[in-house]
């Protein structure tokens, strides 16, 4: 499962209304266990008690040994907890001897919620251990996306509970959301481009643009990304990466370099939930049609290659962009000859669901890539918007759509 459509599975288990953060938990965690594409067999939830300086066992789910109801561990005893704020997920030996006497030698944690004080450092407000078949550092992906995900959950519950939110801030969120994207059509050399995104009815934090430089007639970098909040706080975080990748492409940096630089800002300013993909691209005045990519934990672009109707899926080379500000970014390459497509979406399209709860899918995209891949570059981005439309009529669910087509002429 990649990282963005696991956070979107977590999400939707909190699609209920709960009472209290606890509630949330205890659902959320029984559904992880539960999920069968999750590689999760039990769960326990531990919560922070400041007046004790420990945590607490609050619930325990699935094939685990069963612990005593409330039993506590000292975070004088864990001292590894308090790397957890920087770290957010560890898998670690079990060193507390009544863990051990019930069979648990190793054990998988990951720190959710806010971050609350603990002498000179800071500790997560609660802790989801994990039991699993493969308990190694291939698990520790999945961990990462559930801390976002059930973090993200409890702060927009937060928030919920402050304020709704204000018509004018959707209005502003709106303004600032027309003026990062650019006008739909482009040219460049042997290549056409054309990219529409379609705004919920509450802004969300789609964005898209092309970087020519007047100056640089031989590149031309491309950006997608979702940014995973939404309305106001969504907007003006996908304004705030488009004037860093326009800075970053301005002075001719080093894609590898871009994307850690954006990261690490993208870390410092907003909240750890406020997460960002993003998938960046650079085509160039290259008889070859060599295309560079990173792609920040995004949907994965598909490249159709006219010469044997195939199709290439242009993976994550990195994590989302937010929580983890020492990740690194690898740089991937392809080509596009004479008829090569290159579709680049955010999830609204993949995601979009039919009164019947029906995903159109990633499957659906292809095979419309194979159907229009003969057509234009509009054709193709407009076409695929209205079948998504008409897919999705009537159903209340409903995200940011949007498309970018790349078609080599010649």
């Amino acid at each position: 499962m990649n990282q963005r459509r696991l956070y979107r599975t977590i999400e939707s288990f909190a699609s209920e209304h709960f009472r209290t953060d606890k509630e949330i938990l205890k659902h959320v965690v029984n559904e992880i266990v539960k999920d069968e594409n999750i590689d999760i067999k039990g769960g326990r939830i531990w919560q922070y008690e400041p007046s004790t300086q420990s945590y607490r066992l609050i619930h325990q789910i699935g094939v685990i040994e069963r612990l005593d109801p409330g039993f506590r561990i000292p975070v004088a005893t864990y001292p590894i907890f308090l790397k957890l704020s920087d770290q957010r997920s560890l898998i670690a030996n079990e060193t507390n001897a009544y863990l051990r006497k019930k069979g648990i030698v190793k054990y998988s944690v990951t720190g959710v919620g806010e971050k609350l004080p603990y002498g000179k450092g800071k500790v997560y407000q609660y802790l989801l251990a994990f039991n699993s078949d493969n308990l190694d550092q291939s698990l520790l992906a999945t961990l990462n996306i559930i801390s976002v995900a059930v973090s993200s959950l409890l702060g927009r519950r937060r928030l919920e509970q402050k304020a709704r939110m204000l018509a004018r801030d959707i209005d502003k969120a709106r303004e600032i959301q027309q003026i990062i994207l650019p006008p739909p059509a482009l040219k460049f050399h042997s290549y056409d481009v054309y990219g529409l995104s379609k705004p919920d009815r509450i802004v969300g934090g789609d964005f898209f643009d092309y970087l020519q430089d007047e100056d640089e007639d031989d590149r031309l970098p491309i950006v997608i990304g979702d940014a995973a909040s939404k309305g106001l706080r969504a907007a003006s975080q996908a304004l705030y990466i488009v004037g860093g990748v326009r800075m970053g492409v301005s002075y001719h940096a080093k894609i590898t370099t871009l994307m850690s630089r954006l990261n690490r800002l993208l870390h410092a300013a907003f909240a750890e939930d406020q997460f960002v993909s993003m998938f960046y691209a650079e085509l160039f005045r290259d008889k070859r049609g060599l295309v560079l990519y990173a792609n920040a934990g995004h949907n994965s672009p598909f490249l159709y290659h006219a010469k044997d109707n195939s199709i290439e899926v242009l993976e994550p080379t990195g994590q989302v962009m937010g929580p983890f500000p020492e990740e690194k970014y690898l740089v991937e390459n392809s080509y596009l000859e004479p008829g090569d497509v290159l579709l680049m979406y955010t999830d609204g399209i993949s995601e979009a669901r039919d009164v019947s709860g029906e995903v159109y899918g990633e499957e659906r995209i292809q095979q419309r890539l194979r159907d229009t891949a003969s057509q234009t570059a509009e054709q193709i981005c407009v076409g695929l918007l209205e079948d998504v439309q008409r897919f999705a009529r009537g159903s209340e669910e409903t995200d940011d759509r949007t498309i970018v087509v790349v078609k080599r002429r010649q």
